[in-house]
C-alpha cells in the first residue's frame, strides 16, 4: 500500500526545495517526489528537512573488530603493510556467529551515520584452519542476517582472493581464509541470490591485481557477461602495489587493467588514490566507477587522491568506510576535502562556481548516483524508482542550531555535529535505533580479551 509523506524542504536535484511532498509505493519506492505543494491530510508530515542517504560503497564489516587496536607503533616504521599483518590476526580467529554480531553493530551504526546500503567486499570465506565450512555461503550468511537484523540494505561481494602477490602464486598461511577461485566467487554469488532477501543481493569482486592472476580475472570478468551486478577491486590504494605492478606486468595497475580488462559500467575501482591524470581519462572513458574511502586511507597512510582531476571526469564516484574508522558519510566528505585543502592549501577545493559553490553540496551529489551504482542500484537518491530511503535532520543537533536553512548541508559535513540525522527511513520504513551493545561487546571480550 503506496503512503505519503511531506517535508518542509528536501534535497532535490541538488538543492534545498521547499514544501516537498513524497510518495512511496507499495513495493518501498519513490513513485512521486513534488515540491512546492501543500501537506495533504493523509500525508505524515515531518517535522524537519530531509536528505537522501548515500550507499556504503566498501565495507570489510569484520575490521570493525579492529578499531582502535592499531594505533601504537612498536617497530621503527609502521605502514599499511605492518597494519595488514596485524589485521589478519582478527581475520584468523573470527567465527560466523561473531561476525555477525559485530557486523550488526557496524550496520547499526553506519545507519545512524546516513547510510542505508552497503556494499560488503567479502574475502573471509573459510573456517579459521583454512579448510571450507560445510556451508560454503556461512559467512555470507552471517552478514545477510546482520543487514536484516538491522534494516540495512546488502551488496555482498564474493571476492577472488588466489595468491599473496605478483611474484608469489600461493596464498600465506596467515591468508587461508580467503582462497577462493572463479567458480566458488561466481557460486557464493548465486547462493546469497537464491535467498531472495529484502534488500539483499549480490555481484563479485576480485580483491587486488596483486592477489588474482591475469587469466582468472578475465575468466571472471567473462562470467558476469550479461549479468548486471557490481564488479569490485582494489587498485592502486599504494605506491608499492603500483611499483610492484610495473616491475610485474610493464603498466601501472589502472594502465593494465583498463587495457586489458572489458571494463564498463559495473565495474567500481576501490581507491585508485595513486592514478595520473591519462589513467584518469581511461577509467572515465570506460565508464567504471571509483570508490574513495578518505578516512581508512588517511589511516593507513595510503596518499590522497587527485580530487579535482576525479570531480572534473566523467567517471561515477562513490564513498566508503573501508576499515570502519569511519562510520558516517558526512566525516568521510569532511576528510576528504580536508585532505585536499592541506595538500594544495587552498579552500573549498571540492567546489566549483560554474557547476556548485558548496564543497558540500557538490561531493553529496557526484557521492549519491555513484554510490548506488556501486551496489547495482539503477537509480539512487530522492528520485522517482529509486527506493524509498531518506534521512530526518536533527535540527537540534547544537552544532546546526541556528544555521540558515541553506547552509545546513554544509554544516552536517563541516560543523560536525554529533548525531546530524534524527531518523532513517529504507524502503518507506522508519526504522528503530537497535540496540547491538551487548552482542557487539561479546564479540568483542571473545576476540581480544577482557
Amino acid at each position: 500500500m503506496s503512503h505519503w509523506l511531506w517535508a518542509p524542504r528536501a534535497w532535490v536535484d541538488g538543492a534545498w526545495a521547499a514544501s516537498v511532498l513524497m510518495q512511496v509505493d507499495a513495493q518501498g519506492r519513490w513513485s512521486s517526489i513534488t515540491p512546492d505543494t501543500p501537506a495533504p491530510p493523509q500525508a505524515e508530515v515531518l517535522p524537519g528537512p530531509v536528505l537522501p542517504s548515500l550507499v556504503n560503497a566498501h565495507s570489510h564489516a569484520f575490521q570493525r573488530a579492529f578499531v582502535g587496536l592499531a594505533e601504537r607503533r612498536d617497530s621503527a616504521h609502521d605502514d599499511f603493510w605492518s597494519w595488514r599483518d596485524r589485521m589478519y590476526g582478527v581475520a584468523l580467529r573470527i567465527t560466523p556467529d561473531q561476525l555477525q554480531a559485530v557486523a550488526t553493530h557496524l550496520y547499526a551504526e553506519l545507519l545512524a551515520g546516513g547510510y542505508t546500503h552497503t556494499c560488503e567486499f567479502h574475502y573471509l570465506h573459510h573456517a579459521e584452519d583454512g579448510t571450507p565450512y560445510a556451508d560454503e555461503a556461512q559467512m555470507c550468511h552471517a552478514l545477510a542476517q546482520a543487514a536484516q537484523a538491522t534494516g540495512m540494505g546488502l551488496t555482498v561481494l564474493p571476492v577472488l582472493y588466489e595468491r599473496a602477490g605478483f611474484a608469489q602464486p600461493q596464498l600465506r598461511a596467515d591468508q587461508r581464509r580467503f582462497a577462493t577461485d572463479v567458480a566458488r566467487v561466481l557460486r557464493l554469488r548465486d547462493t546469497v541470490r537464491s535467498w531472495r532477501l529484502p534488500r539483499v543481493d549480490a555481484g563479485v569482486a576480485i580483491h587486488s591485481m596483486r592477489a588474482a592472476a591475469p587469466a582468472s580475472m578475465l575468466e571472471l570478468a567473462n562470467a558476469c557477461q550479461g549479468d548486471t551486478g557490481p564488479i569490485h577491486i582494489h587498485i592502486a590504494e599504494q605506491t608499492s602495489e603500483v611499483d610492484d605492478c610495473l616491475a610485474a606486468t610493464g603498466q601501472r595497475p589502472i594502465e593494465w587493467l583498463t587495457q586489458h580488462l572489458p571494463l564498463d559500467a559495473r565495474w567500481q575501482l576501490v581507491h585508485a588514490t595513486h592514478a595520473t591524470p591519462q589513467e584518469i581519462d581511461a577509467v572515465a572513458a570506460s565508464g567504471a566507477g571509483v570508490v574513495i574511502c578518505p578516512g581508512t586511507e588517511a589511516n593507513l597512510g595510503d596518499g590522497l587522491c587527485d580530487l579535482p582531476r576525479w570531480l572534473t571526469s566523467t567517471a561515477p564516484l562513490a564513498v566508503g568506510s573501508d576499515s570502519q574508522v569511519t562510520r558516517g558519510w558526512a566525516e568521510e566528505l569532511r576528510w576528504l576535502e580536508y585532505g585536499q585543502r592541506l595538500a594544495l592549501r587552498q579552500r573549498n577545493v571540492s567546489a566549483a562556481p560554474s557547476v556548485q559553490s558548496s564543497s558540500a553540496a557538490r561531493l553529496l551529489d557526484r557521492f549519491l548516483a555513484g554510490g548506488g551504482a556501486a551496489a547495482g542500484h539503477v537509480r539512487w537518491g530522492l528520485v522517482v524508482g529509486a527506493r524509498a530511503d531518506m534521512l530526518l535532520l536533527n535540527t537540534e543537533d547544537p552544532a546546526l542550531r541556528g544555521l540558515p536553512a541553506s547552509h545546513l548541508l554544509d554544516g552536517v559535513v563541516f560543523a560536525a555535529p554529533d548525531r546530524p540525522f534524527a531518523r532513517t527511513m529504507v524502503a518507506g520504513r522508519w526504522l528503530p535505533r537497535a540496540d547491538t551493545g551487548v552482542g557487539f561487546a561479546g564479540a568483542m571480550t571473545a576476540l581480544h580479551g577482557a
